[in-house]
């Protein structure tokens, strides 16, 4: 007799679909937040697998701050195209000009973000949104449940949290409560990455390395774009770099690599002892719970 095994990947991906489907069966009206960055794009394919041959049956949304990187857009509205999703855009920069919010000094639209994505939330009623984060990327994510309590103000208070035993997710809410949702949390970066070559799966050019012009600014280095402008005295020196993770274009930095396929990218980061937010995100710098406090506040 055989024995039947799976591998760590495959039981990962079983454990998703598993999620997908819970909170399809359990839930009124999900929804799966997509920014066109690794961690979205594995969940959206693991959502078709979770559904197939059906279409995946809940939309998409995308809260977009106005400072994405322009092949990233293009990359989002080709796959929604593709799949054939419905795609609600929460839109920041409108939520500005209605005075829903207003711009912070340090440049990071990271935290105006949760009013944005809590307004867009309840105008659409949403009960559930799926979020790519993993417990590896950062220690307030490490404290997160798969399905995440949210109160009426969609305020996540970690120190009261549902117990998630032999995998059993409680999904009640009363009205005007939510739950967010990991189906990658127990994921890592490796993980992430070694399911792509796995799967095959389309990633944006920007994860690949290339000889790009960057500044360098408090010890990151950031690509010139359209976000990104030499500042005087600032000089620019062509590097070969490129992105671990996929942020505002203003405040997400690039890393130094020859990693120019997926399988470089695997064998990196498997010796890389820095989380990819660590690493590259000057948004997470503002304070050592940075991320914790925005979470707190509505931040998926």
């Amino acid at each position: 007799m055989i024995p039947h095994t799976m591998s760590q990947l495959r039981s990962l991906e079983a454990e998703s679909i598993h999620i997908f489907r819970e909170v399809a069966a359990e839930m009124h009206k999900p929804c799966l937040l997509f920014s066109g960055g690794k961690d979205s794009i594995v969940m959206l394919h693991v959502a078709r697998k979770a559904f197939h041959p059906a279409r995946i049956p809940f939309p998409v949304m995308h809260v977009d701050t106005g400072l994405n990187f322009p092949s990233i857009l293009a990359y989002r509205d080709r796959w929604i195209e593709k799949l054939g999703l419905q795609l609600v855009v929460a839109s920041v920069e409108d939520a500005m000009r209605r005075g829903l919010v207003r711009e912070e000094p340090n440049g990071s639209r990271n935290r105006i973000q949760t009013p944005v994505l809590l307004e867009a939330a309840e105008t659409h009623g949403f009960d559930a949104l799926f979020g790519g984060g993993r417990r590896d990327e950062e220690k307030a994510r490490a404290k997160e449940r798969v399905f995440s309590f949210r109160d009426e103000f969609g305020q996540w208070d970690p120190k009261n949290q549902r117990p998630e035993i032999w995998s059993l997710y409680n999904g009640r809410v009363f009205p005007g409560q939510s739950i967010r949702v990991f189906p990658l949390s127990n994921w890592t970066e490796l993980d992430v990455w070694s399911y792509i070559r796995e799967e095959a799966v389309e990633i944006p050019e920007l994860y690949l390395a290339a000889d790009r012009e960057v500044v360098e600014r408090g010890g990151m280095l950031y690509a010139v774009n359209p976000f990104v402008t030499p500042r005087e005295g600032e000089p620019v020196t062509v590097k070969r770099v490129r992105y671990r993770t996929i942020g505002d274009a203003n405040l997400t930095a690039a890393v130094a690599s020859d990693a120019d396929t997926v399988e470089k990218i695997v064998a990196e980061i498997a010796a890389v002892r820095i989380t990819e937010r660590g690493a590259t995100r000057g948004d997470d710098k503002v304070s050592e719970a940075a991320m914790e406090d925005r979470k707190k506040e509505g931040y998926f």
